[in-house]
């Protein structure tokens, strides 16, 4: 085996995660590897970056759709440089923030209804007199609109 290529599995202990992981990213286009004589994976070291970022970005909500379109960007499907790292980040950060932002919106409007206590016909927002919440949408709709 060359020094600079490293098996399935020890890329998988490397980075932390499944052997499967590791086969599903690469299904995904996210990662790529190399076959042996043998037909066996082997992975260049500069994939242990590649499965770093995949994590790092997965941990703050990244899809791995999301990732896999950010690897499409980089030259030569090559291993993201730290340039590179700060450019995706800040391309994700915006989609993040609007999630933060719709989050706190949720456990506030949440913990108003919860908190409140008298479930009353009159004022309760999740008094639903003839169904008038159907028309906009199905599941805790409330907790989406503004209009709430």
């Amino acid at each position: 085996m060359d020094h600079h290529e490293l098996s399935v599995g020890a890329v998988a202990k490397r980075c932390g995660v499944k052997v499967s992981t590791l086969h599903y990213y690469e299904n995904k286009g996210l990662i790529h590897s190399l076959r042996n004589a043998g037909n066996q994976r082997r992975y260049r070291k500069e994939v242990l970056r590649r499965v770093a970022v995949i994590k790092a970005a997965q941990k703050v909500g990244v899809t791995l759709e999301e990732i896999r379109q950010a690897f499409a960007t980089l030259p030569d499907n090559r291993t993201p440089t730290l340039e590179d790292w700060q450019h995706l980040s800040s391309l994700w950060q915006e989609n993040l923030n609007e999630r933060i932002a719709y989050l706190e919106r949720l456990r506030d409007r949440l913990t108003g209804c919860i908190g409140c206590g008298c479930l009353s016909m009159k004022n309760c927002p999740m008094y639903n007199e003839d169904d008038r919440l159907a028309q906009k949408g199905d599941g805790p709709v409330l907790l989406d609109h503004d209009d709430a």
